[in-house]
């Protein structure tokens, strides 16, 4: 599409609140071929605005790799059709979804924004029309050089536009629905929509945008807590059909001394799973050379999660284990900055 032309943007509806609308039978979707009739406030943009509904459309809570595949080969269809895309989604795994195509998306440069709502759009006190507006205003916006202001995944919420693989939910009942603690937002939204350019990443100009679609999920989530089990540890670190766990750590990357905990981490690595330490903080990063039961699990073979979410360390993994075969070659990349989901 050349820069002298008006934008175009695909809302692709996958489910969720914000493409509700009350009936006699409760909550229904509503036809989003009829999104102006639900949200006036959109006739108002000089550009075209297409849409893409789903079929089935998908509970958030049903949402699975598998979706994440369609909606990058829908992405990878209509890309040079259009200049952003802004992708309605639940609310409830939508960091998960949008950390997962943060990494499926290869030299992305237009926006994909991920959206949703607390309230369905037609509620009255709706926060989903805000949402969507403002969502729409980023993924058209473009620089004086005609570029995409914000090439990247994203999740725009409540006033602020966070990186996908930044994001994480921290309240399921207020419009400030989602959190990046360790990554300053991408642009906040008030009479002006203020993006910050010295967050924002940018493709290499040389590398024709690609997807990845080859998921490895076999992965488990072990979170350490007081009172968990030797039986409950050994289940999941040694686990059949693993061929990772994400370890949910105390503070800085700690979890107990007992030495049963750190033969089980060791039995565990020797064995060729991949250890990812992930601070069960909501903000803050790992370091395993602080205490001596981080400098254990070091030891033992883990590989440190830096500040990544569990989310975006979920999302990593199933990625570059989809990729590579050689989990040294996972684990070596995995503590690099590949998508700007890590602060390195």
């Amino acid at each position: 599409m050349k820069k002298t032309e008006k934008s175009a943007i695909l809302l692709i509806y996958t489910g969720g609140t914000i493409g509700m609308k009350e009936s006699g039978h409760g909550l229904v979707p509503f036809d989003f071929s009829q999104i102006l009739d639900e949200v006036p406030e959109l006739q108002k943009f000089t550009f075209k605005i297409d849409s893409h509904t789903f079929d089935p459309l998908i509970d958030s809570s049903d949402v699975e790799p598998g979706m994440w595949k369609d909606l990058a080969r829908l992405i990878k269809e209509k890309y040079e059709d259009y200049d952003g895309f802004v992708v309605l989604h639940g609310t409830d795994t939508m960091a998960y979804s949008a950390s997962a195509l943060s990494f499926m998306l290869d030299n992305l440069g237009k926006p994909v924004i991920f959206t949703g709502s607390q309230l369905p759009v037609g509620s009255l006190r709706t926060d989903g029309k805000e949402n969507l507006v403002s969502a729409i205003e980023v993924a058209s916006a473009r620089d004086a050089r005609g570029r995409a202001m914000v090439p990247e995944v994203a999740i725009y919420f409540n006033s602020q536009l966070i990186r996908g693989n930044r994001a994480t939910k921290v309240n399921a009942t207020s419009f400030d629905a989602f959190r990046s603690p360790n990554c300053p937002p991408l642009a906040e939204a008030g009479i002006n929509i203020r993006y910050n350019k010295a967050v924002i990443r940018y493709p290499s100009q040389e590398a024709p945008f690609a997807i990845h679609t080859a998921l490895d999920t076999r992965v488990a989530i072990l979170k350490v807590h007081p009172g968990i089990t030797e039986q409950v540890a050994r289940n999941v670190l040694l686990g059949d059909g693993i061929r990772a766990v994400i370890i949910e750590t105390y503070g800085s990357g700690n979890a107990i001394s007992k030495p049963w905990f750190t033969d089980i981490i060791r039995e565990s690595a020797a064995g060729g799973k991949i250890l990812l330490n992930i601070t069960q903080c909501l903000a803050g990063d790992v370091n395993m050379n602080l205490y001596a039961t981080g400098k254990a699990l070091k030891e033992a073979g883990v590989v440190s999660g830096g500040d990544l979410t569990t989310e975006g360390g979920l999302a990593k993994l199933f990625y570059l284990m989809g990729e590579y075969a050689d989990n040294e070659k996972v684990k070596q990349l995995l503590e690099r900055n590949l998508k700007g989901e890590i602060s390195k």
